[in-house]
């Protein structure tokens, strides 16, 4: 199972991730520590789609439930994944130019409205 957290930057991907694969062994793909890992810090069109390729392409390598968290800001590029949970705790991030850009989803399995993720994360790990 591929599971996508996207949102706008500063919407809690991160620490959800972190929360959602504690104490277990599904692996989380950070999308800073990727593009640290890339030395790739294009922020244009271009470099936004190969991160997607990218954090799609780990999902493939590792061939198992894996976790990925990136602002994935493009509607079209969501429907790869099995599990789709938007962190829609924020309305503006400090980077104006992802928030222009930036689509809000047709369809998510999960819709995080705020920072109290106890319940929400009870019942996604109800699904592993």
């Amino acid at each position: 199972m591929k599971i996508l957290i996207f949102g706008l930057p500063g919407s809690g991907k991160t620490t959800f991730a972190k929360q959602l694969t504690a104490n277990t062994d599904i692996p989380h793909f950070n999308a800073d520590e990727i593009r640290g890992m890339f030395k790739d810090w294009d922020f244009s069109q271009p470099g936004r789609l190969r991160q997607v390729t990218r954090m799609l392409n780990l999902c493939a390598i590792v061939n198992k439930t894996c976790v990925v968290d990136f602002v994935c800001p493009y509607d079209l590029y969501r429907k790869d994944y099995d599990l789709t949970i938007w962190m829609n705790t924020i309305d503006f991030s400090k980077y104006g130019d992802t928030n222009k850009l930036f689509e809000k989803p047709v369809k998510v399995d999960y819709e995080v409205k705020n920072f109290n993720y106890k319940k929400i994360l009870k019942e996604i790990t109800s699904r592993f």
